[in-house]
């Protein structure tokens, strides 16, 4: 029966074939070009489907909800059942930010790059770094983050091409260190290695012998004896900055991520030296009185005017930064105000 109807069918082709060979023809290339179509439908879900290979799993543990997207999200965590990085932040909005970091004039043209940063916070990202809160909480704290790197290693200025904030991630060293910032007071903790300086490296730039040490130590890489290694691999320079991001100067503080995403409540103390969660808080943390309680100076502007032209580039907006007491550290006493300097005996 099913050999007869294959007989049937092939006749009524035949007959086709012979009667109108010219519209044939036409329904054959029109059929050709629909099955290209197809193919080339395909082919492009197939790249999707094999460009986003971290789908969502879910559990609970201990009642509480916790997932996994594989490489960049891993681990069983809060933050992973939220948007990770890559999913609100591509490479085209890091191009777009740092516009100007490969230009001839760059010092470190060539060595950042979107993919060192995303492997970099892929170990993060569990912890809640660019993982917590809602989308636009999300957003906010990477353009925080990328405001200070950016602002810390950029090599623009006034009249520079794009303006000042188009160059960060200009450089990944400090191209005129005056001193080797060795510290002989931690010889015993981090003693200074032998041809090793200890100048600022990195995207968040590390000085001194006992930063490099102690970072070294928490990353698990030799950095007191190789503080080198910063300026020579983009992702262990962002890893390094995303720690110092995440991790609180002194028991009690909060981290800058905690600034940034609400983590942290001020207590009355805090109030009282209007320290408010929020940016102006992270130079805070970061800075200290290099920058803070010094009213409007240009040192704190410059990271502040970082923070919104991101904003804007993100498509989050300016207005979602604060008000000024929020964005600022204009008026802030410092967490840690540095020792005062004993008077010389006579």
């Amino acid at each position: 029966m099913k050999s007869h109807r294959s007989l049937l069918f092939s006749v009524r082709i035949f007959k086709t074939l012979k009667g109108n060979k010219i519209r044939l023809w036409k329904r054959r290339m029109g059929t050709k070009n629909i099955c290209l179509l197809v193919l080339c439908l395909l082919f492009v879900i197939a790249s999707i489907v094999d460009a986003d290979t971290s789908p969502v799993t879910v559990k609970k543990i201990k009642g509480k909800k916790v997932c996994d997207q594989g490489w960049e999200c891993k681990g069983w965590s809060e933050y992973c059942c939220n948007l990770t990085i890559s999913q609100y932040f591509d490479y085209y909005q890091f191009e777009n930010v740092f516009s100007k970091r490969n230009s001839p004039v760059a010092q470190a043209a060539g060595f950042w790059d979107f993919k060192s940063f995303i492997i970099a916070s892929a170990i993060y990202q569990p912890l809640g770094f660019g993982t917590t809160g809602n989308k636009t909480t999300q957003m906010k704290e990477i353009a925080a983050f990328l405001a200070h790197i950016g602002s810390q290693t950029s090599c623009g200025y006034g009249v520079a091409t794009g303006g000042p904030t188009a160059w960060g991630l200009c450089y990944n060293r400090e191209m005129s260190p005056n001193q080797d910032y060795c510290d002989e007071s931690y010889k015993y903790t981090y003693p200074c290695a032998p041809g090793a300086d200890y100048y600022g490296r990195g995207a968040l730039p590390i000085y001194w012998n006992y930063n490099y040490g102690y970072i070294g130590d928490c990353l698990h890489v030799d950095l007191l004896h190789h503080p080198e290694y910063i300026e020579q691999n983009a992702t262990l320079a962002f890893q390094a900055a995303m720690f110092q991001w995440l991790t609180p100067l002194k028991k009690g503080q909060p981290s800058a991520h905690d600034a940034m995403v609400g983590n942290w409540k001020p207590t009355k103390n805090d109030t009282l030296s209007h320290r408010t969660p929020g940016f102006g808080l992270t130079m805070n943390i970061l800075y200290g009185e290099r920058v803070c309680g010094k009213g409007d100076i240009d040192d704190m502007n410059t990271i502040v005017t970082h923070y919104l032209y991101y904003l804007d580039l993100m498509g989050v907006g300016r207005e979602e930064a604060g008000a000024h007491d929020v964005l600022t550290c204009a008026e802030q006493k410092v967490f840690n105000p540095a020792a005062p300097k004993k008077a010389a005996s006579s």
